[in-house]
């Protein structure tokens, strides 16, 4: 497919599309500013390679799609708040983002996409994989479909079971933790099926990272269903896997695409560049 601006190379059948010829370092024009969004819709994750983009250019890029957000839990850049830096030292074993799960699912207006951004990465892998979960959705049975209306997920930022965020700040992304005393505050609650608001299609919205039990239920008796939905979203029919290397861009509608980081690369580093986005 090949529009005007620059051409779409889809990763798989169900999710991802490598956009290509289009240089993100210069000023866009309002049609490729609405050519990458529609590509951005339609493919749920889009990426871009060999891209030169200082962390000031990273948020000019974001503001397209809304507005920059500040992590609530890590310090940002001195010259760029909105940009938090991801790191993983060759002697660390943790990673950060090593699950399925939208980001920052435990805030009431959860952000709408994500911007990560390579600026060194191991010779093999580190590789991030995403899943469509408006596809997963709608390969559920209608009985499922039926069940599923109205249940709606709490979830936490807490981080308990891991030794709290703190913790998995230094060990996890080489991050400086921050308003560490807000970590047991953010608690919400979101529909466990989601109409996106700019598509109209339905998609699951659950993980086991934040999400903490179901609306009216205790953990012992949400965990089975959740566990299994969870699975669901994660079948390979509904995934890609992108390999990234410095230069590397990747956004996805998070809304509708889980993550997955890949920690694979031990003795190795890993530096990424993330910017969250909010609706403007």
């Amino acid at each position: 497919m090949v529009h005007r601006s620059f051409e779409i190379n889809r990763l798989s059948g169900a999710i991802g599309a490598e956009l290509t010829g289009i240089d993100l370092a210069h000023d866009l024009t309002n049609r490729q500013v609405d050519e990458i969004h529609e590509a951005f819709l339609e493919n749920l994750v889009v990426f871009f390679r060999d891209q030169a983009l200082t962390p000031a250019r990273q948020v000019a890029l974001a503001r397209h799609f809304g507005k920059p957000l500040v992590f609530h839990f890590a310090k940002g850049m001195a010259e760029a708040p909105e940009v938090t830096e991801i790191v993983k030292e060759p002697d660390q074993q943790k990673s950060f983002g090593d699950m399925w799960h939208s980001d920052s699912c435990y805030l009431p207006r959860p952000p709408i996409a994500t911007m990560l951004y390579a600026v060194e990465t191991p010779p093999t892998g580190g590789d991030t994989m995403f899943a469509n979960a408006c596809l997963a959705y709608d390969a559920l049975s209608e009985g499922m479909k039926a069940m599923l209306e109205g249940i709606r997920v709490v979830f936490s930022s807490s981080l308990k079971s891991e030794g709290g965020r703190a913790a998995a700040m230094a060990e996890r992304a080489g991050m400086t933790a921050t308003n560490m005393d807000a970590v047991d505050t953010f608690e919400t609650e979101h529909p466990l099926v989601r109409v996106h608001p700019e598509t109209g299609r339905k998609a699951l919205y659950v993980n086991m990272h934040h999400g903490v039990r179901f609306a009216g239920m205790t953990e012992d008796e949400s965990r089975p269903l959740m566990a299994y939905l969870c699975r669901h979203i994660a079948r390979p029919e509904f995934t890609c896997r992108f390999r990234c290397a410095p230069g590397s861009l990747a956004i996805w509608d998070n809304r509708a695409a889980h993550h997955f980081a890949i920690n694979d690369y031990h003795g190795q580093r890993r530096h990424m560049r993330r910017v969250t986005i909010d609706a403007a």
